[in-house]
């Protein structure tokens, strides 16, 4: 197993823990359960590390691609800068909900207002990961492209309704 297969199998994990993560930081504010707001901290933990790894493997999976054809430099280069932007806003995602487990399981008066910090910082977080996810699925899955001709579509690229 090498840098490329370790990227290509992690980098869902911060897409998908981030999205889970709200969810469970939304039910356990509206709950007011820190139990619940516990579990959604470790998930935005455990994303946050996740985002590390495919930041850390990226450059390897890049050597692997850029010289294949049909690849497109500037498609790597577009993901390469979007997956900075959001492995720092999910390093700050993770710093935030560090914070708020500790806060959480001490039982202050700041667990609410970190909650919500919290659930801004995941929005964000999800938000620029789901987009860095894009550009990279962009490189090797041309068929997610909007130039790809959709099955819906004839030769002509017109809707056949």
């Amino acid at each position: 197993m090498n840098e490329t297969h370790i990227h290509l199998l992690i980098t869902h994990l911060p897409i998908v823990g981030a999205a889970l993560g709200v969810l469970v930081l939304i039910h356990g504010i509206w709950n007011k359960s820190d139990t619940t707001l516990t579990a959604a901290y470790n998930l935005l933990i455990i994303s946050a590390i996740g985002a590390g790894i495919a930041y850390a493997t990226g450059e390897g999976a890049e050597e692997t691609v850029e010289h294949l054809p049909g690849i497109s430099k500037n498609v790597i280069e577009e993901h390469a800068e979007s997956a900075l932007i959001s492995l720092i806003s999910l390093m700050i995602m993770g710093g935030i909900a560090v914070i708020g487990l500790f806060v959480t399981l001490k039982s202050t008066a700041f667990t609410r207002p970190v909650a919500l910090l919290a659930l801004t910082a995941a929005l964000v977080g999800f938000g620029l990961i789901a987009r860095t996810g894009y550009l990279g699925g962009q490189i090797r899955h041309t068929e997610i492209g909007t130039d790809a001709m959709s099955p819906l579509k004839g030769g002509n690229g017109k809707d056949n309704d």
